[in-house]
């Protein structure tokens, strides 16, 4: 079909259902937004920010470059195909241009919109293809499916076939990034969600109560981190509920490119936490997408003002507790430790301080600084799936600017952990990869215990 009939046969049918008009070459619903890319001056601040374009040196790997790109196509210069994708999907969506912008360029939006319509475009076939509609659309979005799937992880794991498959060198066939993922696997422990109570109740007196996000990969992956963010509330006293019609935050579905099963799963969780007032995540990745839950409803003068509501109910778990007067622990935690932002954190949500202060709160706690401490490790949602070679660079990057006297690594993001533990596996180090709320719920766990030891005595 030419790009003539295209423009005929597809347009009308998009904008009666969507709102929205075709733009240049983009035919398909939420174009990118021309509002983004109107500051941008080409200025160049964003260029050294980028680790794609300090990895390349490439123009067309820099968000500068990536910005004109989709410009160009919205101008009709350029068609979507396969030389627009590349620099478009090798783009991070770190957001770590928009730091750096002083027209608060949204970049990242802009990257999220154009894969929207590479896909429309150009579906995914193959091996890409069969991962999308097997684990992107088949598991993450249905909470049982993905505690079915943590129940093969555990049996795997502690039926002994994970160690007879390393030994007898099983995982050899496996392509080298994803054997070195398989090798820092953390235990999986149960889902939280549908496990508790949807409402937990606070210690002692109650201070309020608050809605949490235990996220799809968070719950399966990392069940004990989520343990460890509900004792950390409750503890200071509010009440945590866990809607059980939750379901994943659709952020690896938007930055892949599928905006529709994106806005089918932030329907649902707005319609999940419609009856409460605040939203607390622990995964910056997920605390991002649903803080731009508006954004990605732009199009649609129906959802957008729930959408909008919703977004503002967000807010990360450091964040929180540090604004709301957390209580500092009082017994100490020896160890010295060094912060990493993860990009969704630091960059798309603006949260930098109030982490670190957590730490800092802990008695007998070191913060030692991390140079570019918010340079993407290459984690990125799946990158360091779709593009090994990348990530592993940025990876290396990381590694050799954390600080050779830490004895452990903090941080706020779930890829970020995998993806940071498995680079110190590979050089050979021996940090420990921890959640922030892990060390703060360390310190409550000890003092609780010397206070009943004390009873005792």
């Amino acid at each position: 079909m030419s790009v003539d009939e295209k423009k005929l046969s597809i347009p009308l049918k998009q904008d009666v259902a969507c709102h929205t008009t075709s733009l240049g070459n983009y035919f398909w619903e939420d174009p990118p937004d021309e509002n983004k890319w109107a500051d941008c001056v080409h200025c160049g601040m964003c260029l050294e920010a980028c680790p794609t374009y300090q990895e390349t040196g490439e123009e067309h790997q820099s968000p500068r470059g990536r910005v004109y790109l989709i410009k160009a196509v919205a101008e009709g210069k350029i068609d979507v195909n396969e030389a627009f994708a590349d620099p478009v999907f090798t783009c991070l969506d770190c957001r770590a241009c928009e730091t750096a912008c002083p027209a608060s360029v949204q970049v990242g939006g802009l990257i999220e919109e154009a894969r929207g319509q590479i896909r429309q475009a150009m579906p995914l076939t193959g091996i890409p293809g069969a991962f999308s509609k097997t684990i992107l659309k088949g598991f993450f979005p249905h909470p049982n499916r993905m505690g079915k799937l943590g129940g093969l992880m555990r049996l795997y794991q502690k039926s002994g076939i994970q160690s007879v498959a390393r030994k007898a060198g099983l995982l050899n066939i496996l392509p080298t990034h994803l054997k070195d993922m398989e090798s820092i696997l953390p235990k999986v422990g149960k889902p939280v969600l549908g496990r508790y109570p949807e409402i937990v109740p606070a210690e002692g007196e109650t201070k309020g109560r608050v809605a949490m996000l235990t996220g799809c990969v968070m719950d399966v992956m990392f069940s004990d981190i989520n343990e460890a963010t509900i004792r950390v509330l409750t503890h200071n006293g509010y009440e945590v509920a866990l809607p059980k019609q939750q379901t994943c935050c659709g952020a690896l579905h938007v930055h892949a490119g599928d905006r529709e099963t994106g806005k089918s799963l932030a329907r649902q969780n707005i319609e999940a936490f419609k009856d409460y007032d605040k939203v607390l995540v622990n995964a910056a990745g997920c605390g991002c997408a649903l803080a731009e839950y508006d954004e990605l409803f732009r199009n649609d003068p129906d959802m957008l003002p729930m959408a909008k509501e919703f977004s503002e109910k967000v807010e990360d778990i450091s964040k929180f507790l540090y604004d709301n007067d957390f209580k500092r622990p009082q017994t100490e935690v020896k160890t010295r430790i060094t912060y990493h932002d993860a990009c969704h954190l630091a960059h798309g949500q603006g949260v930098r301080f109030e982490p670190r202060q957590l730490l800092k709160e802990i008695p007998g706690v070191e913060l030692v600084d991390l140079p570019d401490a918010d340079r993407c490790c290459g984690s990125a949602g799946i990158y360091n799936l779709t593009h090994p070679e990348m990530a592993g660079a940025l990876l290396d990057r990381k590694i050799d600017d954390i600080p050779e006297d830490v004895e452990m690594i903090s941080m706020g993001n779930p890829g970020c952990m995998l993806q940071i533990a498995m680079g110190v596996q590979k050089h050979g180090r021996s940090e420990k990869v921890v959640h922030t709320i892990q060390l703060l719920d360390w310190a409550y766990e000890k003092e609780k215990k010397e206070a009943k030891n004390l009873v005792k005595s």
